[in-house]
Formats: structure tokens, sequence, C-alpha cells
């Protein structure tokens, strides 16, 4: 507007005072106060608008699901918290070790019932959409081939690792377990790798993307997860955090559309900001296996918010459980 088109009479701070003012309850509801667009109308400043969100979701890992310890009681009031959100998550996203364990030969004989009441949960409790991504303790009796595709059978996956698209963002998710001779490591496999590399390369850089995966990428907590400075330097074992966590963020480095990093495993809870990645690492939906808390950390999960601009916001939710008396 120049003095041509400004009502005559009304001075160029008044007119920007009016408006602002004018402004204020609809600003307020869009994250600023009425205080604060006075003030700026004082001093003649424009507010720049929040970021549009365009997604909630719930993140549930380490359900760990199982007939002792009243794990089938504790999933079915985990979904019952996430569906009476006043801002309710569009879908869930599990984060693997749904079922206790069908790694080990005791917990693979009693695959069929962790599995069981997992379902049962779903049906009975769950009324959002699902996707899940596999943990190690889903890989049964840790077969590399065969124990994988026991998971994906198992939780209706398309495969072991995909993609899908909501809201305006890339969703990658990962299968983090390489299973080793006696155990695993958090590691992506060299078919798995080089498909990555292609997903994140074709994503347009408009399209921001947000990678999950079971044991972290990158994270602080990993840390505590035992007495890792016992030998009087920091050892974080390979199973803890990805052994190729080097190569995966230099992949990010390169891609800035990558902005969010999810993960479980070590049943605590940190945010970690490396480069243009937010790596959150989200509890445990079982916190102690059942037994109560881990360490400082009680059952919970995540609420992830996404924006239009490739921001995001995580918010640790804990519920009731055990129930209070």
């Amino acid at each position: 507007m120049n003095d041509a088109t400004r009502p005559s009479g009304i001075s160029r701070r008044q007119l920007l005072t009016t408006s602002l003012a004018g402004l204020a309850g609809g600003a307020a509801s869009g994250g600023f106060g009425a205080s604060e667009v006075a003030i700026a109308a004082e001093r003649g400043q424009a507010l720049a608008l929040p970021p549009r969100r365009v997604l909630r979701f719930a993140h549930l890992t380490d359900v760990h699901v199982q007939a002792d310890q009243r794990g089938e009681e504790g999933f079915a009031a985990a979904l019952q918290h996430v569906q009476k959100q006043d801002d309710a998550p569009a879908f869930v996203m599990f984060g693997g070790d749904n079922v206790m364990n069908v790694d080990s030969r005791n917990g693979a004989s009693k695959a069929d019932e962790q599995l069981a009441i997992w379902r049962r949960c779903l049906k009975n409790e769950l009324s959002l959409p699902s996707y899940t991504c596999i943990g190690n303790h889903d890989v049964l009796r840790m077969e590399p081939i065969d124990g994988k595709q026991w998971a994906v059978d198992a939780y209706g996956l398309e495969s072991r690792y995909y993609s899908f698209d909501h809201s305006g963002w890339r969703f990658i998710v990962l299968d983090s377990t390489s299973p080793e001779e006696g155990g695993y490591k958090g590691r992506l496999d060299e078919t798995q790798w080089e498909w990555l590399q292609q997903t994140v390369a074709a994503t347009p850089h408009t399209t921001p993307i947000i990678v999950v995966s079971h044991i972290p990428i990158l994270g602080a907590c990993a840390y505590f997860d035992g007495d890792n400075e016992k030998s009087g330097n920091w050892v974080v074992p390979g199973a803890w955090m990805h052994v190729d966590a080097r190569a995966i963020k230099e992949l990010f480095r390169q891609h800035p559309q990558v902005r969010v990093a999810l993960s479980g495993h070590i049943h605590l809870v940190d945010e970690v900001r490396y480069n243009q990645v937010s790596y959150y690492c989200n509890g445990a939906v079982s916190g102690g296996w059942w037994r109560g808390n881990y360490q400082e950390f009680e059952p919970g999960y995540a609420l992830i918010d996404l924006f239009e601009d490739g921001s995001s916001q995580r918010q640790f939710v804990t519920y009731d459980w055990p129930p209070k008396s």
C-alpha cells in the first residue's frame, strides 16, 4: 500500500498497528499471543507465521508383548491411552521388538503364543491404521533369511524394509538387525544399503524424509545402556547403535531432505541433533520389560508432529502402568 491508497488521516504506523491488533486472535491460535502481536505492532514489525503441522502420529516401540508380567494388559492400556488423546494421531508406527523375544531358543518355542497376543491386542484395542518395523527380538531364532521372513509374515509387511508417503513426507522403514555368530549388530546389509541410497536420491528435494529404524542410527542414550565406561573408556557395543552410522549420516548430509530419524531398542529417551537431522530415541511401551521403569524412564510412547517446512517435534508420553491403586 502506498500513500495514495492509504485512507486519509491514518498514518502508516497506525494502519500497521490496527492490522496487527486485528490479527491477534488468529495469531494466538497459531502460536502467538496477543502480547506478542502488540509488541510487534509497537515496533512496526511483522510476525512470521509458524510452520503448518501436516501430520501427527504415535511411535510405539519395544512393546515386548508376552503372557507374563501382565504384558497383554499393559499393551492394551497403552493402545487405549494413545487413542484417547485429545489431539489424536493419524496412525501408529510400531518400532520393533513387538514380541518379547522369538530370537532365542526358548523364545522361539513361544513364538505362536506371543504373536497371538500381539494380534489379539491389535484386533481388540486398535482402530487406527498402523505400520511396523522389525526389531532384533522379532527375528525368529536370529536366522538371517527365514527368521526375517517370519517377522515379515507375522506383521503383514510387504518387505523387511520399505517406504511410503504420507502428508507430504516420505517414510523410510529399515531393518536394523544384522545377525552374526552368537548375536547381532546394528547394520544394514549390502542390498538394503543400496536400496536406501537409491530411495533417498530418488526423493524430491522438496519432500522431507523421516527414517524409522529399531536400533538407533545415532544416539546419546546408548552410552548409558550398561556399564559402557567400566574399562576407563566409553565402549558402545555394535548391538546398541548402528556400526555403519558414519556412512548413513554422510548419506543424510548429502541429501538434506532427510530431517528425522526415529528409533527405540534402548528403552531410554533422548534427542540428538546432528547436521540437519533430529534423531529421536523413544523409550519403550514396556518400560523395563513390564517390570516398571527402565532407569529414569517410565513405560511410554512418543507423539511425533511433522510440519510442512520439514521441521518436527517429539513429545514423550507416559501412561499409568502398572495401574495406580
